[in-house]
């Protein structure tokens, strides 16, 4: 059973940045970062495929930036210029489907971001 495990979420106040890291337990074909904010639904934030394509959802082009370490199986999404409508829960995902996807296989628990205005 793959494992992911998210961490650097937090508070920052708008304009501000954040960092977060997603290990995983094993090597996964495409990763990325989808989030949730209250009464919504979940939406992709970015993806990127074990060869380095990225793919990524509108409202953050300029922003956010994905990146990858297949050395440690570990993905990472650069925060920058942040806005309160960047405030919800992000998750890491993975899966081994070929790239492009948007279907994911595994998640993980999700880590809170907040952005105050």
């Amino acid at each position: 059973q793959v494992q992911l495990v998210e961490s650097g979420g937090g508070l920052v106040q708008a304009g501000g940045s954040l960092t977060l890291s997603c290990a995983a337990s094993g090597r996964l074909n495409v990763m990325g970062w989808f989030r949730q904010a209250p009464g919504k639904q979940r939406e992709l934030v970015a993806g990127m495929a074990i060869g380095g394509m990225t793919n990524y959802a509108d409202f953050v082009k300029g922003r956010f930036t994905i990146s990858r370490d297949n050395a440690k199986n570990t993905v990472y999404l650069q925060m920058n210029s942040l806005k309160p409508e960047d405030t919800a829960v992000y998750y890491c995902a993975a899966t081994i489907r070929a790239w492009p996807t948007t279907r994911y296989n595994y998640w993980g628990q999700g880590t809170q971001v907040t952005v105050s205005s």
